[in-house]
């Protein structure tokens, strides 16, 4: 959430960088709010020192024995401020619950190291990884070579659960698991990120700190009964881990690491990528969660980034990284790199991984604190969040590149240990 002392102080620069996300931000509609919760809240001040004044000669003429009349005449007067107050408050509990919902519909500001965009084409390459392959055959996309080899069942998933669902199975399940289990142990061997099993369900005040509501509640699947919103990705427990917290001198930074399932409505890729496993409404990832300091969240992001990649480089897959122009970053994000590696069948770069500095956006939310030194003011932190990797788009990379012209399907070097040996799936 975006400071008001900073739309405040400085309107035409949140405005401008609201235009270069491509926003309708109602800037105006915030500060008109805002001005009138502060004329409010001063014309109750002033009314409780009035209050305050008549209740001290009330007491004093009643004490000297004063005539009924005057008392009279004054009581009621004491009873009209008091119920002035009284509608005053009200009037300022409803300005500020009408600001906050602006305030949480607003996106974070991006960061001036943003290229300013008007959509994804926009989007800068900064560094590529590895060779796309050139193989002596046609190579076949993955819902063919996996409807082969028996490995993803389209048809059970669809008479299950509908569209956008599929089953995994046998060797095609074993492989999923693997990629798992070997991402969460370069991050937590190697990487040094601490593991978290989070819930899939969440209270509607962790949604609110990781900024996925109320802006997205139509994207999101929720229990209306109890009140429970299922996860669209573990960055939103993870960012909630420490809310309400203070966090003391010498703990940051934090690094989590989580595999969930995660479920998006997909609304809005209606009609899009329809064929395979790329869109599903239920699918696996392994995230990776920083709590910085404020001074080192950028080198911070750059780490997260090498963390990501480093996945891609263990399983030999072809990847490019991109940074994301302002018209294309995420909600909360001030700065974001995308990690796309190539799917020889399905033709595309597929993103496997977006990482994100989302500054003081997410902490503000949640009010996550720390301090920087013993007995020091609490500030708030910064939170980062990233994919290392998202699947089932990793699954579908691997499917497609170490395709062998028989249609089977080597098994990475890497993924090995993970796979009981198995190092074909036929």
């Amino acid at each position: 959430m975006l400071s008001i002392q900073a739309i405040r102080q400085a309107p035409d620069a949140v405005r401008e960088a609201m235009s270069n996300r491509q926003e309708e931000a109602p800037i105006d509609k915030v500060l008109s709010l805002d001005e009138e919760r502060r004329r409010l809240i001063t014309e109750a001040e002033t009314l409780r020192a009035s209050q305050k004044q008549e209740s001290r000669e009330f007491a004093r003429l009643k004490s000297s024995g004063a005539d009924t009349e005057a008392l009279g005449h004054m009581a009621q007067e004491l009873g009209r401020i008091r119920d002035r107050i009284k509608a005053i408050e009200f009037d300022v509990e409803k300005t500020e619950a009408a600001l906050t919902d602006l305030l949480l519909r607003l996106p974070n500001i991006p960061d001036a190291s943003v290229p300013v965009g008007r959509d994804e084409s926009d989007n800068i390459v900064v560094r590529s990884w590895g060779t796309i392959p050139d193989f002596p055959f046609r190579p076949r996309p993955h819902w063919e070579l996996g409807e082969e080899l028996d490995i993803i069942d389209f048809a059970r998933g669809v008479k299950l659960s509908g569209s956008r669902f599929y089953v995994l199975k046998g060797k095609g399940a074993l492989l999923q698991r693997a990629l798992i289990a070997m991402m969460l142990d370069l991050h937590i061997r190697v990487h040094g990120y601490t593991e978290i099993y989070p819930p899939y369900m969440v209270k509607r005040e962790t949604m609110v700190g990781s900024s996925n509501l109320p802006k997205f509640a139509d994207h999101l699947y929720h229990d209306a009964e109890e009140d429970y919103w299922f996860v669209p990705t573990a960055e939103v427990p993870l960012t909630n881990l420490h809310r309400e917290e203070i966090l003391e001198p010498g703990v940051l930074p934090l690094h989590y690491v989580a595999y969930s399932a995660c479920f998006r409505r997909e609304k809005m890729a209606a009609g899009r990528d329809t064929r395979g496993i790329k869109r599903g409404h239920q699918f696996d990832k392994v995230e990776l969660y920083k709590f910085t300091e404020p001074e080192k969240s950028f080198d911070e992001l750059e780490a997260m980034v090498g963390d990501a990649e480093r996945i891609c480089q263990e399983l030999r897959l072809p990847y490019r990284v991109v940074q994301l122009s302002t018209a294309d970053l995420g909600f909360a994000s001030a700065k974001s790199y995308d990690i796309e590696v190539w799917a020889p069948g399905c033709q595309e770069w597929l993103e496997v991984s977006s990482c994100s500095n989302c500054t003081d956006f997410q902490a503000r939310r949640a009010n996550i604190r720390y301090r920087p030194g013993t007995g020091a003011k609490a500030q708030f932190v910064h939170t980062l969040n990233g994919s290392g990797l998202a699947l089932p788009r990793v699954l579908i990379a691997v499917l497609e590149n170490y395709q062998q012209p028989d249609g089977t399907i080597e098994v990475p070097n890497a993924l090995v240990p993970f796979t009981r040996g198995i190092e074909v799936i036929n």
